[in-house]
Formats: C-alpha cells, structure tokens, sequence
C-alpha cells in the first residue's frame, strides 16, 4: 500500500505537467497581486486559475507534436500581457479590457511615457520563460510531459471549476470592468464584455424620454430654451471651438514663480463667461470621446472608444444642426485621420471640410504632430476661402501639442520654471500648456486681423485631465501642493476649465456651479438661439444649477458627481469613497447616495439607447 502512494505521488506531483501548472498558478497569483491587490490564495485558484490552465492544456493538445513549445508560447504570450494590463492601468488607472489591448496599435498616444510606468520587477513575469520552463525541460526531457490519466482529470477539474465560475459572473451586471474582473475574475470579465457588446445587451433603457424627466434626474424643473434668459444673445455670429489636449483648469489664473501659465486665456476672460466647476466625461476613447460628447451631447460607449462603434453613417449632431442654419463646417486636427477611426467619426458628424496630417503641414515637429502654431497658422489660412463660400463658419479645433509626456524643446519653453520644477512631469506639463496658451493667443490676434473677432463666439475647453498614473511622482506630488494650496485631489484630476468668448456679450463673469463636458453642446446651442432635432442629456450650463454627472472608464461604474458630493464606487484596489465636493475630504453624509447612484445609471442608460437608435436607423 505504501508503495502504490509512494508510486502515485510520484506519477502526480514529480512530473514535468505538474511544474509547468505549478508555474502558472504562481504567475496569476502575482497578477491578482499587482494588479487588483488580492492576496486570497483560495480566489486565485477558483475563480482566477482554472481557466487559463484549461487554455493551456487546449493548446498543449492541439499542438501535441510540439508540447514543450505551445506550452513557451503559452506562458510567453501571457507574460506580456500581463505587462500591458499592468503598464495600461498604472496610467490609466482602469483595468483594460480585450478590446483594449486589442487597440495596442494606437499606444503612439502615450509611447512617450511607457519608460515612466514601469519597474524592473515587472519583468519578473518572464523569468518562468527565459528560466524555469528551460530548466524544467532540461531535466526531465526523457519524460512524457502529456500522461493521459492526469490530464483528463485536470482538464475535467479545470473545465467544471471554470464553467461553474464563468456561468456565475454572468448573474452579475457589468457595471464596471476593473471591479467586476477583481470580484469574478479576469478572463471571465472579457468574456461577459464580449457577449454584451456582440449581443448588444449593454444596459441600455428606454424607461423614459421626456426633457422634463431628463432634467428631474438631475434634480431641475425643466424650462424650454426659448425661455432662458441667455436664448440667442450670441445668435448669428462665426462660432471657435478649441478643444485643448490635456488642459486642466487648475492652470488658469494660476502663476509659477509670479509668471502666469495661461496669460493668454487669463486675457480672454475679460470678455468670456467662464465655468470653472466642468467636469471630464470621457471614456476609453479619450480625445476623440471629447469630440463626441462636444458634438451630440450623448455619453460616450465608456469601455470601448465610441468611435469604434460607427461606420460613419449620418449622426444627428452640432455639426448638422449648424449646417441647417447656414453655416460652413471644417475640423482641424494635426494627426493621421485614422487613428481613433476619425475617419469615421467625422463624415458620421458631418463636417463640410476635415483637415488632417493630410493637409497639415509636418514642420516644426514636436511630440508626435505639427506644432500647434502651424495648427493655428494653418486654420487661418483657410478661413479668408471658407468665409468666401459661407456667410457664417464653424470651426471645430483640436490641439495636439499638450500630450504626455509633455516634452518640449528648449527653444518653446516660454516658463521660466524654478529649479525644482526640471525634469519633472508637472514641469513639463506647465511648459506645454504655456506654449499652447501662446498659439491661441496668436490665433485670437489673427481672428482680429481677419475682422470676425467681434462678430465670433469661442469656446475653448479641456479635453481630458494631463497629470494622471504612475508617471505623476512623489516629487510632482510636492510641487501640486505647492501650486494649488493643497494636496492633488480627484477634483483638480478631472475638472476643466470652459471659457464662452464672445465679445460685447460677456464680461468676465464666473460660474462655479456644476457642469460636464456632455453640456456644452446644448450650452453653446442656446446661446446661439438654435434648436436641435435631436435629444440631448446635457443641459444649458447657464441656466440650471444642479447637475448629476456620470463618468465612465477614469472612474468606477455607479459612481457620479453632484452638486455637494463626488462618489467613487468599488474599484479592482480601491473601496467605495463618498467625498465632500466642496473640500474634497471624504464624507459620511450618505443622503441621496443610492437614488444619486440610480439615477446616473438611469442617465447613462438613456443615452446608450438614444445613441443606439440612431446607429441603427
């Protein structure tokens, strides 16, 4: 009897299979560790495990004459994803999902901050392919590394184990990706997301579609646009968007060393209207889901880009209902015209004329596009032959130069910084901002020349926040402090800053209340006296106080942003937190928190259906 245990032990756990396993095990427990903070032995090995080892059992099979390469390949291939998913949430601060690390092409966004991200321990995660599977096949080559009757045991183990796992994630709503791969595993979160965006069954209610309901939910009495005070005061006049990459509005009438970072804009609020409470809105799709947001006042797909969802079909949006009323309609944007598919996304808003790294000219190359000043340069050669065609333009913007990692040749380095701001990811920041404050400034004063300045209503606003993950240091974190007063909160993260220009209407009035980005469409639309014939879920900034914000992907799903509190929901590392929105300290004034949390869903929902609708018309 001895012997047979002695014997079986040894058919079990002395064989190269065993190792190999063995391996992968330790391998997504250390995941599970960097990447979500979980230490249970006992959820790795129910929830986690199983399924990646019936993966690798599935391709040792069908790879049977080569097993000790398919089972290299194997722990290779997961080794560098892993290290994406590790790089990708240290920056974003969100776990990606398949189809995020199936969008890697596009990572030239943020390839200048990949040295910022990582640590030499990272590469631990390839130590199993460039040293213990060598090693474990050096010794026991002479072995059988596929035995039948421990593998079918294995592979029934691993395959009821992960059937049972999977099936119960998918009684789960997928509110939020990051939290639902902590609590079910991440293997069977992209599996959930793929059935939902295959099938369509994205949460999307068409429970109620009336503007007085819409504005209820964010706790408002509705009252038409032609009743508002600000209807048409800006009506008939050439409109600017300028939609700045990475702008914060902590920058504005902020000073570093008694020099002011946005002098120009600082200028402009003499005759602007000016929100400083506007709130970031985008998802995955970043730059591009701030154009979406601009133009149909619709919340983004949130854990895919939007743009990945269109084929460039007509959408009802700002740029059509402009075009209704008389107005010529180009886009400028330094880049290649396919990345984030803009190639769809601008014939789907309707644009007269898009100016890409087509038309733009490549000089002065600084990050990875032009120089914002020949962006500018190049805007204000083609407005002389828009405004011989059109009676009214529009011109829709997007600076390029304020991208992480915010390197700027010394020669555009219009900040004369301390010394303890060199080098630093804040200071580089401050510098770039700085420069493309100047560009604007420049555009203004051409505007002026051309004699559309007076008869013009601009609005310039902050794509998405610039000081964010891993690459913002313990260092960057002292000089934050010191440049706001307090330490680097959520709210200094995701606010930017929203200046309405128009000169003879505005004359430097402030708003403090609550806004976001899915606002300003039907914000400007008001101002301009023009209806749109589609619905929108933002509302004029100018007239309602109160707001209920959703924020998709930068923050976990069920959280939002009211007037008095800002709540984060569960996250893959961090609990729920409820913040004081005023102070930013955490709160335990749990009033409201579950019908806030409802209704945002509720918001969110709305719109995807609205989207949905008109995709599928």
């Amino acid at each position: 009897m001895k012997d047979k245990v002695t014997n079986m032990v040894k058919n079990h756990l002395f064989q190269p299979m065993t190792f190999i396993v063995a391996i992968l095990f330790i391998k997504l427990y250390a995941f599970q560790i960097v990447v979500f903070d979980n230490q249970s032995v006992l959820h790795n090995l129910l929830i986690e495990f199983p399924l990646w080892a019936l993966l690798l059992l599935v391709q040792m099979f069908i790879f049977k004459k080569h097993t000790w390469s398919a089972v290299w390949v194997y722990h290779f291939s997961l080794s560098v994803l892993f290290i994406v998913v590790i790089y990708y949430t240290r920056y974003f601060s969100t776990v990606p999902s398949y189809y995020d690390v199936k969008q890697i092409y596009q990572s030239n966004s943020v390839g200048g901050t990949v040295a910022l991200l990582g640590s030499p321990f990272d590469y631990l995660f390839f130590l199993d392919v460039v040293l213990i599977l060598p090693l474990i096949w050096f010794f026991s080559k002479s072995k059988k590394i596929l035995r039948a009757p421990i593998i079918r045991t294995w592979v029934v183990a691993f395959t009821c184990i992960g059937l049972i796992m999977t099936l119960a994630a998918f009684r789960h709503p997928l509110i939020d990706v990051s939290y639902f791969a902590k609590q079910h595993g991440y293997i069977q979160s992209q599996f959930v997301q793929l059935f939902e965006r295959s099938f369509g069954t994205a949460f999307a209610s068409s429970d109620f579609s009336s503007d007085q309901e819409l504005a209820k939910l964010k706790g408002n009495a509705y009252v038409p646009n032609q009743e508002q005070p600000t209807y048409g005061v800006a009506k008939d006049r050439h409109v600017f968007i300028i939609q700045v990459e990475s702008l914060q509005e902590f920058v504005i009438n902020s000073r570093v060393n008694g020099t002011e970072i946005t002098p120009n804009m600082n200028a402009m609020l003499k005759e602007s209207a000016y929100f400083n409470h506007v709130y970031q809105q985008i998802g995955a799709g970043n730059t591009s889901d701030a154009e979406w947001l601009m133009h149909t006042s619709l919340y983004p797909e949130g854990m895919d880009p939007t743009v990945n969802i269109i084929d460039g079909s007509d959408f009802p949006s700002l740029v059509r209902t402009l075009k209704k009323n008389g107005y010529g309609t180009s886009t400028y944007h330094a880049d290649d015209i396919t990345y984030w598919s803009r190639d769809k996304l601008y014939p789907a808003l309707g644009f007269d004329y898009v100016f890409t790294s087509n038309e733009i000219p490549n000089e002065k190359e600084i990050g990875f596009g032009p120089a914002d000043e020949v962006l500018f340069d190049f805007v204000s050669e083609q407005l002389p032959k828009q405004l011989e065609n059109h009676r009214r333009v529009y011109s829709n913007i997007i600076t390029l130069t304020s991208h992480t990692p915010f390197e700027m040749p010394e020669e555009f380095e219009y900040l004369n910084l301390p010394e303890e701001y060199k080098d630093t990811y804040v200071g580089n920041y401050l510098q770039s901002v700085r420069y493309t404050d100047e560009q604007i400034g420049k555009f203004i004063e051409s505007l002026k020349q051309l004699g559309i300045y007076e008869e013009s209503i601009l609005l310039i606003y902050g794509d998405h926040s610039g000081i964010h993950g891993a690459p913002v240091t313990d260092q960057d974190q002292l000089l934050l402090k010191k440049l706001l007063g307090h330490t680097y909160n959520l709210h200094d993260r995701f606010v930017v800053p929203v200046l309405f220009t128009a000169p003879g209407i505005f004359t430097g009035e402030t708003y403090s209340h609550l806004g976001g980005q899915i606002d300003l469409m039907p914000t400007l639309l008001n101002l301009l006296g023009i209806e749109h014939d589609a619905q929108m879920i933002g509302h004029n900034l100018f007239y309602y106080t109160s707001n209920l914000l959703g924020m998709r992907y930068y923050m976990p799903g069920g959280s939002f942003i009211s007037n008095n509190t800002l709540y984060t929901a569960p996250s893959a590392k961090l609990p729920a937190s409820l913040y004081d929105r005023k102070t930013m300290k955490k709160t335990k004034n749990t009033n409201r928190l579950e019908e806030n949390v409802n209704n945002t869903i509720k918001l969110m929902e709305y719109s995807d259906f609205l989207r949905k609708a008109q995709l599928e018309k």
